[in-house]
This record gives structure tokens, C-alpha cells and sequence, in this order.
């Protein structure tokens, strides 16, 4: 028998669960379970940062996109290709491309089943302000200072502004947390 890859499918924007879902009811019904192996949406944990609040979410990684490791034949290419919601493969022409193991192990999926292959996952966080933007202090020293945020820093979760010191423009690092866009 064939060996299973995990492909790429393309889908219309926001159908990626419904498709994921079309396509396990369609390896149920058909009895396909030794070809399509498993369908993925992968997904990525986040934290929103909105007015000084925390809150994690799950975000799509690739929107539009889902994964399927199965094995490649002409009848499970037409399967998958005419399942409701799928555009098409991912790959030149009609040609579908199987993903590489270097490709698949950022995603945290094991390839070769090294466990060696684990990536920490690191939660991405999403603010809803950036550079050039005023925002108003709402914890910390700097409680109810207004500034510009000059720069910002996502791996330490800091923002610089500039505050008036000393009758002097000063930079200073306030926390995401402790801060709400104006």
C-alpha cells in the first residue's frame, strides 16, 4: 500500500471546519478510514490585549486552509477535490505536493514520531494599537499619563512612550497590560 502524506487543501474563507467535518463524514460513509488518516484545521492560541485586558483565543493559522494526511490515489483526490467547500490542493496544476517533514514540524505535527521534533508552542499576542497611536497609562508609576507610543517590543510585551520629566522628553516601558488605546 501506498504511504500516507499530509496535503494541503484549499478552501473558501471561513469553510475550513465545515469542510474538515464534510470530509470525516464522507471517510465515515464511504469507509475510507485506511486511506484519509486525519483532517486538520490547525489552530493557535492567542491573547488579545484590548484596554488593558487579557484574553485568549484560538485563531486559525492558516485561514483557508486544511490539512489532510492521506494516501494519494486518483479516487481520494477526486473525493477530497469534489468535497463541498474545497477550491483545490495546494501544488503546481492539478498536481497535488505532500508537505515536507521540515514544513510539518513548526505546526507540531511528528512526522517520523520523534518526540525530539516537539517546537514549544509560544502564544502570539494581538493588540489593538500600535506605533504612532495615543494611548492613556492605566496601571503601573505612569497611571494616567497620555503618550505616543514610540516603539514596541511583542517578545517582552512592552511599549515605550515618551513622558515629560524633569521638563524633558523621557522614554519609558509600560507593560501592554497597562495600557488603553485612546
Amino acid at each position: 500500500m501506498a504511504e500516507a502524506n499530509w496535503y494541503v487543501v484549499h478552501t473558501y474563507s471561513g469553510y475550513e471546519n465545515k469542510v474538515k467535518e464534510n470530509i470525516k463524514k464522507t471517510v465515515e460513509n464511504r469507509h475510507l478510514e485506511d486511506q484519509i488518516l486525519e483532517v486538520m484545521v490547525p489552530m493557535q492560541s492567542v491573547v488579545e490585549i484590548k484596554n488593558g485586558k487579557k484574553e485568549a483565543s484560538e485563531k486559525k493559522m492558516f485561514p483557508g486552509y486544511v490539512l489532510i494526511n492521506m494516501v494519494m490515489n486518483d479516487d481520494i483526490w477526486y473525493v477530497v477535490r469534489n468535497t463541498r467547500g474545497v477550491t483545490g490542493f495546494v501544488g503546481p496544476g492539478s498536481k497535488p505536493v505532500p508537505l515536507t517533514e521540515e514544513e510539518m514540524r513548526p505546526l507540531g505535527i511528528h512526522v517520523d514520531g520523534d518526540p525530539a521534533a516537539d517546537v514549544k508552542k509560544d502564544r502570539a499576542v494581538v493588540v489593538n494599537f500600535g506605533e504612532g497611536d495615543s494611548i492613556r497609562v492605566i496601571g503601573g508609576v505612569w497611571k494616567d499619563t497620555v503618550g505616543v507610543i514610540q516603539s514596541m517590543n511583542h517578545g517582552k510585551q512592552m511599549v515605550t512612550i515618551n513622558v515629560d520629566l524633569f521638563g524633558r522628553e523621557t522614554p519609558v516601558e509600560i507593560s501592554f497590560t497597562d495600557i488603553k488605546k485612546l
